[in-house]
């Protein structure tokens, strides 16, 4: 029996209208773009202003684009999981409408949580039910809409976050040495009092108390997660290269989480890599948290070609890590934004 590979087919991505730059940003709280620039290297990020819309928007509009751009038939979509952290509600999950508006008639559906690792973990599952053998086609969507728990009274958090999805069609193939090759994830478990939401949860539910003590934002304590964001992602792709042969000559892409630039460019240096072999968007995007990998792919998508080694890294609360090894499947397409 042939070994079954899974490998991404396609590309779809959503990034909100609406452009909230440094310049606004510094009459709501008391930063400017010098401050933001030096530290975190974004200028911009977008923002899903509309009354009444959520994650599941912006992961629906990506994954309709995604299945326009594939022609994929929906009737043979298997599954559809989306990685949140800012899902539409408690119950049902944000997959379970996204698959509704999509119309999907032979698919399950279910959210993953895993941060900002949420991309990578979800698309090693994902490979591995492909893999397997019982699933041939699934829609994985990174989407976020981080504006909905960040306090822009907060300077040291308010900057870094926007919103957005990206979605990638994960599909089998008994074609050889493609597609996901390698993946290496860990848990430290000791993240908590780092990087969380105080209230929200089974622990503290909401009352008048969480709300006037405004505890519903995200808090984060910026020097502890950016060292073990630095030491992780790099030790991560580290590893990742060294078992399976890869080095600055044949790594055609390095595709990190984009949380902080000053983390993307230490994690290039250790690989002795060159940024031009980097994909980085967070000027642009900010962190859209289990958005970032998938967007990053979908506005380089044409730069692309079948073969290309890619190692894909991330870091986030919890504290979750990891990197892979994709060998890319196709040569690129315009990304159809």
């Amino acid at each position: 029996m042939e070994k079954i590979n899974a490998i991404i087919t396609g590309i779809g991505g959503y990034v909100p209208d609406y452009v909230l730059n440094n310049e606004e940003l510094s009459r709501m709280v008391d930063t400017n773009d010098e401050w933001i620039m030096t530290r975190v290297g974004i200028r911009e990020r977008r923002i899903l202003t509309e009354e009444g819309l959520g994650t599941s928007y912006m992961a629906r509009k990506a994954a309709k684009q995604l299945i326009q751009k594939t022609g994929v038939d929906p009737d043979t979509i298997d599954a559809l999981i989306v990685t949140t952290s800012s899902a539409d509600y408690k119950f049902p999950s944000t997959a379970s409408i996204v698959l509704g508006k999509l119309g999907l008639k032979n698919a399950f559906a279910f959210d993953f949580w895993a941060a900002c690792c949420g991309f990578l973990y979800t698309l090693d599952v994902a490979a591995s039910m492909i893999q397997c053998g019982r699933y041939k086609k699934i829609i994985v969507i990174g989407a976020d809409k981080m504006s909905s728990m960040v306090d822009y009274k907060d300077r040291s958090t308010c900057a870094l976050f926007g919103d957005g999805a990206a979605a990638v069609l994960l599909e089998a193939t008994t074609e050889q040495n493609i597609g996901v090759m390698d993946s290496y994830f860990r848990t430290d478990g000791k993240g908590l009092p780092f990087l969380h939401m105080k209230a929200g949860g089974s622990v503290c539910p909401p009352s008048h108390f969480t709300v006037d003590h405004r505890l519903h934002y995200l808090y984060q304590e910026g020097r502890t997660v950016f060292r073990y964001a630095v030491t992780n992602m790099s030790d991560d792709s580290m590893l990742i290269a060294e078992r399976n042969g890869l080095n600055k000559d044949n790594i055609d892409w390095v595709i990190p989480h984009q949380a902080n630039m000053r983390i993307i460019e230490a994690v290039a240096k250790r690989l002795d890599l060159p940024m031009e072999k980097v994909m980085v968007n967070i000027e642009h995007y900010g962190n859209t948290s289990a958005a970032t990998i998938p967007l990053a792919l979908w506005d380089n998508e044409e730069k692309l070609k079948k073969g290309d080694n890619m190692i894909l890294t991330a870091f986030g609360a919890g504290f979750v890590h990891g990197a892979s090894y994709l060998k890319w499947a196709y040569d690129g397409v315009k990304a159809g934004k």
